[in-house]
């Protein structure tokens, strides 16, 4: 899907000099979609290039979330396709294809194809990032992804409830296997901080963030408090960092963009798609 040229990732149609970001989770219902959008934006108003696809063709909700409601547009003589952009970040989702209440009923083959085609017929242009939102779990388009983005590094999303941890933890170890970097981690839903008093409240239990981090040696990268205004900008279509870039949660957006920079790491070009290790249960 891609070649490895002077330093940069080469694409049919654009480069990415940055590096792609694959954002994962164990399961559905952690704030991935939301940590995707936010985490653009942060980048995006830090001065790069970004781009997001939208790689949950089942469950995509970004063009919800990032505030996105035409369709894209495809060149009729190249049959090329222009993404959709909002606050400069260009999206290419399932959901700039179909409506959103509109189910689609595929199998892995056709939803790999899409996810190919969003590579190869998108006119990206330079880009810095490439963040892919990911399908939760470990199934079959999740392993696809990843054999086939053997340049990509992996964030994984959770929350601090065990039963969170402890498929992410899967999802973690899936990328080991596969000699895919892992980031870090980000813990969403951290707590609840009362608005009138300040009192935290740990909903959903306390460090589950951190002993993931430690079980896959990497680093929590931040922990995102369950806030109702986060929730209601992903709603409305208006993402928390492009709200209000004060505000305490898009702080800790642009601490984990800052720390992503940092961490820029050289493209090897000798590094080639990849099987699985090992065998069932290894």
């Amino acid at each position: 899907m891609y070649d490895v040229k002077n330093g940069k990732i080469q694409l049919e149609n654009g480069t990415i000099k940055g590096g792609i970001i694959a954002i994962a989770s164990g399961k559905g219902g952690v704030g991935k979609s939301t940590v995707t959008a936010n985490l653009a934006i942060a980048l995006q108003n830090m001065g790069k290039n970004v781009g997001i696809i939208d790689a949950d063709v089942h469950g995509f909700s970004i063009p919800r979330i990032i505030g996105i409601e035409e369709q894209v547009e495809v060149q009729q003589e190249s049959e090329l396709i222009k993404p959709a952009e909002k606050m400069g970040v260009k999206v290419i989702s399932m959901g700039s294809f179909v409506h959103e209440q509109n189910p689609v009923i595929w199998r892995s083959p056709l939803l790999l194809g899409a996810l190919q085609q969003f590579f190869k017929d998108v006119i990206w242009g330079d880009l810095d990032y490439l963040l892919l939102d990911l399908p939760p779990g470990t199934g079959d388009m999740v392993l696809n992804i990843m054999q086939k983005l053997p340049h990509a590094r992996t964030l994984i999303v959770t929350t601090p409830q065990i039963t969170a941890t402890n498929v992410a933890g899967r999802v973690g170890h899936m990328a080991e296997k596969m000699d895919s970097d892992i980031l870090g981690i980000i813990e969403n839903m951290a707590y609840y901080e009362c608005s009138k008093c300040g009192n935290k409240e740990y909903l959903f239990g306390k460090g589950g963030g951190k002993k993931l981090a430690d079980l896959l040696d990497v680093d929590l990268l931040g922990q995102l408090p369950l806030m109702k205004h986060v929730r209601v900008g992903g709603d409305e279509g208006n993402p928390v960092v492009n709200q209000d870039r004060e505000d305490a949660i898009s702080q800790e957006f642009i601490n984990i963009a800052e720390e992503i920079i940092k961490r820029k790491k050289e493209f090897d070009p000798n590094i080639k798609p990849m099987e699985l290790k090992g065998g069932p249960g290894q």
